[in-house]
């Protein structure tokens, strides 16, 4: 009986310790992925912030501008690119909503993002565009990579329509959550003029026609949780100018927007809540799984050869009977 219990235990303990790294190493792979119909919001604010007053082209301080910013997955169009891709793909459609303290549109910036649902590397697709221009995203860009790496990724920007590096620079603690910080700067660039301009009547091209130009430059921050990449807070420091051209008259340039933008405190309550909800689910699969079954199969395996042992060792003697005496002849 200890024997038969014995190679059931043993049976279980091989079980159990080949599932411990299948999970990891094959199961995690094909189930961790970013959902095709993922929904996201996020609300971002400048305070003290500069602004251009597009009625007399004078740049003021105002209280406040706040950016929306929205990540909506494109269920119907990711179907269509999987079908031609071989994988999993999402399609994003993003955009970047500013609007001045009086609450009217300052600039809008719509995106379609396209990457692999498991890795996040781009997926170059008919649809990728910023502001409706097309464009072939090299790197990274809103998320990084499950089990973020120690190193610098490349990260797209939208304004510049460039990707560049974004440098890692340190672990750190956020809200009682083990981040790792990434910056990265863009310097002063010449990009377009959004295609929706905030004044009516003015579009792209005819500021294009006065010789003014727009040019860009920002400090990117993300702090980043590692096992989900998934940036818990962000922020950038950036800076808008129109420069030369009859549009500002003698002058050579004007501040279009300059500010601090950060994560506003509701939203990165929000964040910090998802991601460690995120994160204990992936550590499920990649180590408190793992882990367990590996434990648990080397318990099963020292419990089955106890068994086996107890099983050969040499029973007690059996017990010797006592002779009747026998009668003594006379």
């Amino acid at each position: 009986m200890r024997r038969k219990a014995s190679l059931i235990l043993l049976a279980f303990a091989v079980f159990f310790a080949a599932l411990s790294p299948l999970l990891r190493w094959y199961a995690f792979p094909r189930l961790a992925k970013i959902p095709a119909n993922q929904y996201q919001d996020m609300v971002l604010e400048a305070k003290d912030a500069t602004l251009l007053d597009y009625g007399t082209m004078q740049a003021k301080k105002v209280p406040k501008v706040t950016i929306v910013q929205t990540l909506k997955g494109n269920v119907e169009a990711s179907d269509r690119i999987e079908k031609t891709a071989g994988r999993d793909v999402v399609v994003w459609d993003s955009l970047s909503y500013v609007q001045g303290p009086d609450g009217k549109m300052v600039s809008k910036l719509p995106e379609r993002y396209i990457f692999d649902a498991h890795s996040q590397d781009p997926v170059h697709a008919t649809g990728e565009s910023v502001d409706g221009d097309p464009v072939t995203r090299e790197g990274i860009e809103f998320k990084w990579p499950f089990h973020t790496e120690k190193r610098d990724y490349e990260y797209f920007d939208a304004q510049t329509r460039t990707s560049a590096p974004i440098h890692y620079k340190g672990t750190q603690t956020f809200r009682g959550v083990k981040v790792y910080y990434f910056e990265q700067t863009i310097p002063w660039t010449k990009v377009k003029f959004p295609k929706v301009m905030p004044v009516q009547g003015i579009t792209a091209e005819s500021v294009a026609k006065t010789g003014t130009t727009r040019w860009y430059t920002t400090v990117r921050k993300f702090w980043v949780e590692p096992v989900t990449g998934a940036p818990v807070y962000g922020e950038e420091i950036h800076k808008e100018e129109l420069r030369g051209g009859t549009l500002l008259g003698d002058r050579d340039k004007v501040t279009a927007f300059a500010g601090h933008v950060k994560m506003r405190e509701d939203y990165i309550k929000h964040t910090v809540a998802l991601v460690k909800s995120n994160r204990t689910l992936i550590l499920l699969l990649t180590s408190y799984l793992p882990w367990g079954f590996l434990i648990l199969g080397a318990a099963l395996l020292s419990l089955s050869l106890y068994l086996e042992a107890r099983s050969r060792r040499p029973g007690d003697p059996a017990p010797t009977e006592a002779a009747e005496p026998e009668p003594v002849n006379a």
